[in-house]
């Protein structure tokens, strides 16, 4: 039986098909400009978790319970560990003052990339953990380190930063021209789109590639090429978005591959709970001021992981015999996230100091 990535040729084919068949439907539905309503964006997010628990019984039934316990506990943890990442997203719209309507395509768009760039570090991740129990401990010591940084950070630092000094933000400005105003769902204009959006916001400035109209010290703007695409704010919205998801990755791949070795599992899991981000995200806009527990409970998943990691490191040097097994990894996981969600509920005091603190701010 030939076999990919560890598993056979069928179970290859099975995950294609759900995850390509999934974001065809998922395209089908969203076509249009239209902010998504929280009882929509919490059927489709149910819809997502549906195709995942699909797969997931599929690897139980064709690959064995631990197999599935891998798949389950990789998918829980990449999908709370993206929460954090959501957030963000909700600050950067925020700050580029992008419409409701417009955000589900910048999240299709930003997703895209993020399932591209997870492959290429899922790759290379899961490449070096076969080096030995030594990159083992590597990787427990950078899950361990990214739990102590969430526990340091403020919580208040993505709503009051300043976005146009992101890396992204300069290096579109390097590269393109920008016309600073929204102009329908465009990430770039061509000539006859420039001309309209100039004729529709006449006092608005083309900002020309190289210029920082910031740090006029740093200007060095080029001229205009004949033909030459122009980005606007919406491009770099994603921009920001994109690269910001790159870093958060270097967090969340070595997490979960901590939780598993195999390539396929890991990826499965990874895009399969990225691909239902997109609806989480309206979901969890409508719900941040309740879950205020939720990031507690991830950092304890990740001295968890990290834990576990290192456990099994010193198990292949020592052999000391001790490991926690996948059904175990995943029932702390499942346990963990539950409890954050019903703390959150229960004791719901700091929400309401976050939410008056976030108004004191806008004013």
């Amino acid at each position: 039986m030939n076999e990919h990535l560890g598993f056979p040729i069928e179970t290859v084919a099975v995950f294609v098909i759900l995850s390509v068949g999934a974001i065809a439907i998922d395209l089908f539905a969203h076509r249009d400009d239209k902010p998504m309503s929280l009882k929509s964006a919490s059927l489709w997010s149910v819809f997502w978790i549906l195709v995942s628990l699909a797969f997931g019984v599929f690897l139980w039934f064709h690959h064995g319970s631990e197999m599935a316990s891998l798949f389950f506990t990789g998918y829980a943890l990449e999908k709370v560990l993206s929460v954090d990442n959501l957030f963000l997203m909700m600050a950067v719209f925020a700050w580029f003052k992008v419409p409701d309507g417009l955000r589900h395509r910048v999240l299709y768009w930003g997703i895209m990339g993020a399932i591209v760039f997870r492959m290429i570090f899922v790759a290379i991740g899961t490449g070096l953990l076969a080096l030995g129990p030594y990159v083992e401990l590597v990787f427990a010591l950078i899950v361990g380190w990214t739990a102590v940084m969430m526990l340091k950070q403020d919580d208040g630092d993505d709503e009051n930063e300043d976005y146009s000094e992101h890396l992204a933000y300069r290096w579109v400005h390097k590269f393109f021209p920008v016309f600073p105003r929204l102009y329908g769902h465009n990430f770039f204009l061509n000539a006859t789109e420039l001309q309209k959006a100039r004729e529709t916001y006449p006092d608005v400035k083309l900002e020309l590639a190289g210029e920082d109209v910031k740090h006029p010290e740093n200007s060095h703007p080029s001229p205009m090429k004949k033909g030459q695409l122009v980005a606007t704010p919406l491009f770099l919205c994603l921009a920001v978005i994109e690269l910001s998801d790159v870093m958060f990755a270097f967090d969340s791949v070595p997490a979960v591959i901590a939780v598993s070795k195999e390539p396929l599992i890991v990826y499965s899991a990874m895009m399969f709970a990225i691909l239902g981000l997109r609806t989480l995200y309206f979901v969890l806009e409508a719900l941040k001021g309740y879950l205020v527990h939720l990031e507690k409970a991830v950092i304890v998943l990740l001295f968890f992981i990290a834990f576990k990691l290192g456990l099994a490191a010193t198990n292949h040097l020592f052999h000391h015999g001790f490991e926690i097994s996948p059904n175990e990894s995943l029932v702390v996981v499942l346990v963990v996230l539950t409890l954050g969600v019903v703390a959150s509920f229960i004791f719901p005091e700091k929400a309401e100091d976050k939410t008056s603190q976030s108004d004191t701010s806008e004013k």
